[in-house]
């Protein structure tokens, strides 16, 4: 009986079917994540202010805060000048400045256009409950490449694709190479990555104008930890890799990193994982850095990349640690098998 024979179209089918199961777990948890994420935007407890310490600015707080029930958390600010200072601090999406007149709107587009954008709706509808026309000030200047603020999170895409892509090919063309040169080969890889986002964000498209060094060097602390956690994981999980790179810094990566919405327009699993996640860490770090005067949880955020890179490590250790159980075990094994 020839092999072709032995393996009829059953046999071959089956293989194609398990070769299948990767693209489609793909398409289900893409679909699962993107639109789980994304579907319905709606403000969940997002913080705003009404500007003044007078009972009628207490009583139109609260107005708004009955109005809108869960989805907003409604304070009111003393002046101008602390709102502007929360803003500053992300600690509010938007400030109403109430006026007979000419109410403003105070919002900072670089944390969030979407929030932003959320934010005005809100003090709009009280405008034209009043019957006036609504000044809306954006504290915060984007780069002249950015117009909208999310050119960070498409920054995060392309740094993402070549952290995870070379996992793959170190996995598979670094095969029979020690942990520790696979690892060599990954941070020196997570270098290129990251030199060749920051070329694209910087130079090229100019979404970074500032702090080149010190963005660049969050680029290359996410892309490190993603590629020592991929190599870690290959060690255990082989072909069935890439399908949890993408799990990790794809799905739940690119959807809680606040570069399309921020947890305050996310229901409570994503927004949750928007406080530790290291996409959101260097999506945030980053906008705290360019727009924010490096204040606004920049440390946390850079302390959150360094965390993952650290878990990475970890992840080597164990993965060394266990091959190098695999080859005594398969040394032992040879001469019973000879």
């Amino acid at each position: 009986m020839t092999a072709h024979a032995a393996h009829g179209p059953r046999h071959h089918l089956k293989h194609v079917t398990v070769h299948l199961l990767t693209p489609l777990l793909m398409c289900l948890g893409m679909g699962l994540a993107y639109l789980g994420a994304f579907h319905q935007p709606e403000p969940h407890g997002m913080k705003v202010a009404v500007v003044g310490s007078t009972a009628r600015a207490q009583v139109l707080a609260q107005t708004i805060k009955d109005k809108a029930g869960d989805e907003l958390d409604v304070t009111t600010v003393a002046d101008r000048d602390a709102a502007v200072a929360q803003l500053k601090d992300r600690d509010l999406a938007g400030a109403y400045v109430p006026s007979a007149t000419h109410p403003e709107a105070l919002v900072a587009k670089a944390g969030s256009d979407t929030t932003a954008t959320a934010a005005t709706a809100v003090f709009r509808a009280v405008a034209d409950r009043q019957g006036v026309p609504l000044k809306v000030t954006d504290l915060t200047e984007l780069a002249k490449g950015d117009p909208t603020g999310q050119g960070i999170f498409f920054l995060l895409v392309a740094l993402s694709i070549g952290s995870y892509g070379s996992v793959a090919a170190i996995g598979a063309a670094g095969a029979g190479l020690k942990l520790w040169m696979r690892a060599a080969v990954g941070l020196v890889t997570s270098f290129v990555v990251s030199v060749i986002g920051m070329a694209l964000a910087g130079p090229v498209f100019h979404i970074v104008d500032h702090d080149y060094t010190a963005v660049w060097g969050m680029a290359w602390l996410y892309s490190a930890g993603v590629i020592t956690i991929g190599i870690g994981l290959h060690t255990f999980l082989k072909r069935w890799t890439t399908l949890t790179m993408m799990v990790l810094f794809v799905m739940l990566n690119f959807t809680t990193s606040g570069g399309v919405f921020r947890p305050e327009l996310q229901n409570g699993f994503f927004g949750s994982l928007h406080s530790f996640w290291n996409g959101a860490g260097f999506v945030e770090g980053a906008r705290s850095l360019l727009y924010f005067d490096g204040g606004a949880g920049l440390g946390g955020r850079v302390l959150s990349l360094v965390l993952w890179l650290l878990g990475g490590a970890v992840l080597l250790a164990v993965a060394a640690r266990a091959e190098t159980r695999w080859a005594a075990r398969r040394h032992l094994a040879a001469p019973a098998t000879a």
